[in-house]
């Protein structure tokens, strides 16, 4: 008979998988905490995670008055959304012909795609910033979207889900008549939802976190994006209100918290199914 109660190896896992979740999980209740003190509650010599005065509201309203939180949440969800949207458009088709199509430079293709990944954005972005500055496309949503709508990384993972697609779905299809793009459309598609899903917590999370890139080619707040936003909060308030900081960054971060939480299990499943489990 199976025992399914704690034995001492399953305890050790539990506890360091425990430990584990509170180290990485210490800056954002640190932050939650934080975000409800009052600015005496803060610098006092005795740490406590619990507010001895809760002044969420205080420090909500106060962070709401001094950046424009609507507008950088928008930017936020437009520039994701885009950039996004274009990384799978052109991926997924990528993807498909490296995975099961035969051509002689597929090879190739593959070895690009491996020393894509090796090059960082800080390579290319003076290039970049001089060639959005010449076109005079410096504080636009193009600049913010353009450099990342071509993504090696989706490919990459798009190309490991198609290997495991089986090639008797697709010779199927074209005994129906379907064209390449067809199939890609009715067949690919449809099936690679949970792949999708887990790259669009990968892309998402890497771009509304983004800051470097948005630094460098946005300097008006109307294009802003959420963490450009807090370093104007951060300006304008001379780094002082640490409580109004902390409420304005749980707003910001708590689209990430609710959307991986809620695609939680498509990501899982996702990454299992492309074979980039550890």
């Amino acid at each position: 008979m199976t025992s399914t109660g704690f034995t001492p190896g399953r305890i050790l896992r539990l506890s360091a998988l425990i430990l584990g979740s509170l180290v990485f999980l210490a800056p954002y209740i640190f932050m939650i905490s934080t975000a409800g003190k009052a600015q005496d509650d803060i610098f006092t010599s005795a740490l406590k995670l619990i507010p001895t005065h809760f002044f969420y509201i205080e420090n909500i309203t106060h962070a709401l008055s001094k950046v424009p939180m609507g507008t950088l949440l928008l930017n936020g969800v437009l520039v994701c959304g885009l950039i996004f949207f274009f990384q799978v458009l052109i991926a997924i088709p990528c993807a498909y012909a490296m995975a099961k199509l035969k051509f002689p430079a597929a090879r190739m293709m593959m070895v690009l795609v491996m020393l894509g990944l090796l090059i960082p954005i800080h390579a290319t972005a003076l290039p970049l910033y001089v060639g959005f500055n010449s076109l005079s496309l410096l504080n636009s949503y193009t600049a913010l979207v353009a450099p990342f709508s071509i993504s090696v990384f989706a490919i990459f993972m798009f190309l490991q889900f198609f290997r495991a697609m089986p090639d008797d779905l697709i010779h199927a299809a074209r005994l129906d008549g379907m064209s390449e793009l067809g199939i890609v459309a009715r067949v690919i598609v449809p099936n690679a939802w949970p792949a999708v899903t887990a790259f669009a917590i990968f892309s998402v999370v890497a771009h509304w976190n983004d800051l470097y890139w948005p630094l460098i080619v946005i300097s008006k707040q109307d294009y802003a994006t959420p963490p450009l936003g807090l370093m104007y909060f951060r300006a304008a308030e001379a780094g002082d209100d640490y409580g109004a900081l902390m409420a304005a960054t749980l707003i910001i971060t708590l689209p990430l918290v609710a959307a991986f939480l809620l695609a939680q299990k498509r990501f899982v499943e996702g990454i299992t199914m492309t074979g980039l489990k550890g």
